[in-house]
């Protein structure tokens, strides 16, 4: 459960109202309380029991590993935990069996879970399964590697418009399903509200939710988070939906101001400002959202809007709400482009440059146009490279994913007359600017199915002969350095893929299938066209086309140099000279992003637990094979000696996933 929204007088009154709700923490912001603490000092803290490394479900036999602490509260503890039979990773709510010694809490728990249990929607957390043994209870839920909107808004602060209503539009869908089937959240907050790989909001934590009850029967329990309260609740008048949609509200003025609307230093006040409906409206925000926060704000449930008035609102039927937001935006303002005008056009457009059918030469304005018009054309394109990016579905235990969308040829595509065009024209004018200051390197011929073919054969042959083992054969103490992806961001929904490699180079695969790199400290430009034509140019003289491509490279590399970690500690000691690897195809699945590049090698990142694969060839063209930990400690090792000796099932595991995920690409 996370407090972070509530100041430290407000979360003391919340351990009068419900000692299993909240757990007290250092405070996030300026303001304190002056109330003092009131501490027993008969009774000695009593010090929790760490939860094992291996919990183990006796009815099953299945046995997990925790992983990192994702949330706490005074009642329950959440970690990541992975099965150990499939990998598979989930977000575990453990709670230890003496908060649930009495009858009353027992039931509290049963409730959840059997309540929990019975949903299933796309924007509610998933109920996986539970069991028990001897000193806790475990709840498997959908892991959501982005954590919530609250870890969001304490990056953030405050989130734009199209934001906010990216996000409310899942929230009321996940909670119009709820009321649909006469369930009441009760606790509708930022912590709450779970975010996943993609970026897709989950409504979650059912511990308060109940039935909806007639007037009469409603339970008149104060329960919930302070500074989201219901007048009507607060009166002891029971909860319906209308208090829900009230604490939604709340919600949305957070995101948008900064700080819930009733928030003040004292708890008493801030319920008194709750009962009197006493709050401020920036001027800051636009006239459709001040309306619609009003609206919903109402001290008589039955005035306040109902959801579907809420997303027929102005605010939403007249503002520009995106698909989809890229996962920067969880640590800065994202750049979202509405809808203009001109977006028929270049869709048509967009269609004549990538897609299946192949656009009649005559009909397409652009072709006489300079590179300028064709670079405006193409960085709008989005989620679309030359490359045709695929993704599948996640693996399960016994099963061969099954490919999604378009996938990529097992021979380079054919390109469209607008394509051709474009590369032709873009290639002549270089050809008069840069004869004297670049040197084209020599052009590449893999291709990303070759790469994977490639890496296929050698894992299915491995796998195929390698005997059981409970430990890996002795790693290579000095192992030949190679280039790795140390840190990526994905910017595909405007301009494409960024990666820093292991020598400090910056690369990025551009949706229209461009590539550029930044070596030797940003001094040294490396440019590379679809048809693998590559150019290199000091970073001072670089063509006046490339410079908007090199600015967008290093708001990137500005990126992930300010917010990611490296990806382990494997560096590389020698600097590389002469053109970077580059990448030439990346697909996200449910579990890892892979990487495929033009000099063979094979990176596979895992999300949940940080844990890396590396395939690349040697001097003497054997194949190596690097198993980044969870830890980030690398372990690199002749794949021959896995092949001789057999490796731990941990790295087993990972290695079969990449070989069933590149045989399926492979295949297509």
């Amino acid at each position: 459960m996370d407090t972070g929204c509530f100041t430290a007088a407000q979360r003391i009154s919340c351990h009068a109202m419900n000692a299993d709700l909240f757990k007290p923490t250092p405070e996030r912001g300026p303001q304190q309380s002056s109330a003092p603490v009131k501490t027993n000092r008969n009774k000695p803290e009593q010090t929790k029991p760490e939860l094992a490394q291996v919990v183990t479900d006796s009815k099953t036999g299945r046995s997990y590993s925790k992983g990192k602490l994702l949330g706490k509260g005074g009642f329950a503890r959440c970690y990541e935990m992975t099965d150990l039979s499939n990998n598979k990773m989930y977000a575990v709510k453990v709670i230890p069996q003496s908060r649930v010694s009495k009858p009353h809490q027992r039931e509290k728990i049963t409730n959840e879970i059997e309540l929990h249990k019975t949903l299933s929607h796309k924007h509610v957390v998933k109920f996986s399964h539970h069991f028990e043994d001897q000193e806790n209870i475990y709840i498997f839920l959908e892991l959501c590697s982005r954590k919530s909107l609250a870890h969001i808004w304490k990056a953030r602060h405050t989130l734009t418009e199209p934001e906010v209503r990216y996000y409310l539009r899942q929230i009321i869908s996940g909670l119009k399903y709820l009321h649909s089937r006469g369930i009441l959240h009760r606790d509708l907050k930022l912590g709450n509200f779970f975010v996943n790989e993609n970026m897709e909001l989950r409504l979650g934590d059912f511990g308060l939710a109940a039935k909806l009850e007639t007037v009469e029967q409603r339970k008149k329990t104060i329960c919930g988070t302070p500074n989201y309260l219901a007048p009507e609740v607060l009166n002891r008048q029971g909860h319906g939906t209308e208090s829900d949609v009230w604490s939604l509200g709340c919600v949305m003025y957070t995101l948008m101001c900064g700080s819930p609307p009733f928030e003040t230093l004292d708890l008493k006040e801030t319920y008194k400002c709750i009962k009197e409906v006493r709050y401020n409206l920036p001027s800051s925000l636009s006239p459709a959202a001040q309306k619609l926060i009003s609206g919903i704000l109402q001290k008589n449930p039955s005035d306040r809007l109902a959801l579907d008035q809420i997303l027929n609102h102005e605010f939403f039927t007249k503002g520009f709400t995106p698909d989809k937001l890229p996962p920067s935006s969880c640590v800065m303002v994202p750049e979202l482009h509405p809808p203009s005008p001109a977006k028929k056009f270049f869709t048509k457009m967009a269609k004549s440059f990538f897609g299946k059918k192949k656009a009649k030469v005559e009909k397409i304005p652009c072709e006489e146009k300079d590179d300028k018009d064709i670079s405006k054309l193409v960085s709008g394109i989005v989620k679309c490279s030359i490359n045709r990016q695929i993704s599948y579905k996640t693996v399960g235990p016994n099963e061969v994913p099954s490919p999604v969308g378009q996938l990529v040829s097992s021979v380079p595509l054919e390109p469209t007359p607008a394509e051709e065009e474009s590369r032709k024209s873009i290639s002549r004018s270089f050809k008069g600017t840069t004869a004297s200051s670049s040197e084209p390197c020599e052009d590449v011929l893999l291709t990303p199915a070759a790469v994977s073919e490639a890496a296929v054969k050698v894992l299915n042959s491995c796998l195929a002969t390698m005997p059981a083992a409970t430990r890996n054969p002795p790693c290579l103490s000095r192992p030949q350095s190679f280039l790795w992806v140390t840190k990526w961001v994905d910017y595909s929904n405007k301009y494409g893929f960024g990666y820093q490699l292991s020598n400090q180079s910056i690369g990025v695969l551009f949706n229209e299938g461009t590539r550029l790199s930044l070596c030797d400290q940003r001094k040294t430009v490396h440019y590379c066209l679809p048809n693998n034509k590559h150019f290199t140019f000091p970073a001072n003289a670089l063509p006046e086309q490339l410079r908007s491509q090199k600015q967008i490279v290093e708001l990137m590399a500005n990126y992930m140099e300010q917010n990611l970690m490296e990806g382990g500690d494997l560096h590389c000691e020698d600097q590389v000279s002469g053109c970077p690897p580059l990448l030439l195809q990346w697909v996200k699945t449910d579990l890892a992003l892979v990487m495929l590049f033009n000099n063979g090698t094979l990176q596979v990142n895992f999300y949940a637990d940080h844990t890396k694969i590396i395939l690349c060839k040697s001097s003497d063209d054997s194949y190596l094979l690097t198993y980044i930990s969870r830890e980030r400690v690398s372990y690199t090792y002749l794949l021959s000696m896995l092949n001789e000796m057999g490796c731990t099932s941990e790295l087993r595991h990972r290695l079969r996933y990449v070989a069933q995920l590149l045989q399926q690409y492979a295949d297509a």
